[in-house]
């Protein structure tokens, strides 16, 4: 295991118990960010990087009983986490490294990633993986319950300009990992950029 990888399972794994007591107010942003992806029933959805798995439930409403929703975590805990929650009953859990999926390719709708790509070692490859599993056409949530601003205040640290969510980065981020960005949306509120696998 990389040591990026030991990193992001030590901060995760210390902090998987109270997870969901720190942010207890994020249901309605995720449920926002999933509507935003315009999933319909009988699709087949990756939360990559799912944590304790808190964008499941939206997930599963939008794909129904038919749908195959996915949550994906290379942190144990996280799982624990999200079982104890309750919400493997929303979708399947998989202790699985997002930069390397056990997934077929094209064999997804759409992929969501909450807070995921500044824990991405290798962010253009990693990304490229994400759209690997994605069939053509197929759609990309990056979202965070707040804005970079807020986030960046909440850590007590300045956003500076070569940060991966900058629109004109993540722009071109995406463009070289096999996503074309469709919109984009900073607020103090939310972050939410969505992109689609071209054709």
């Amino acid at each position: 295991m990389s040591d990026d990888h030991t990193h992001v399972q030590e901060f995760f794994t210390a902090r998987a118990a109270d997870w969901d007591a720190r942010f207890p107010d994020d249901g309605p942003a995720y449920a926002a960010a999933v509507a935003e992806l315009g999933l319909r029933e009988g699709d087949r959805v990756l939360d990559a990087g799912c944590g304790t798995g808190r964008a499941l439930p939206p997930l599963r409403a939008a794909v129904g009983a038919s749908g195959v929703v996915i949550g994906a975590d290379l942190t144990p805990a996280m799982l624990t986490a999200a079982v104890r929650a309750g919400r493997d009953r929303d979708g399947c859990l998989l202790l699985a490294d997002v930069t390397a999926l056990p997934l077929r390719t094209e064999s997804l709708d759409a992929v969501f990633g909450a807070g995921l790509v500044s824990h991405l070692p290798d962010p253009v490859e990693n990304l490229r993986e994400l759209a690997r599993v994605v069939r053509p056409g197929g759609l990309l949530a990056l979202f965070h319950p707040i804005g970079r601003a807020a986030l960046a205040a909440r850590q007590g640290r300045q956003i500076t300009p070569d940060d991966l969510r900058a629109e004109g980065n993540l722009r071109a981020l995406l463009a070289g990992s096999g996503w074309r960005m469709t919109s984009y949306v900073d607020e103090d509120a939310r972050f939410l950029a969505l992109a689609v696998r071209p054709r």
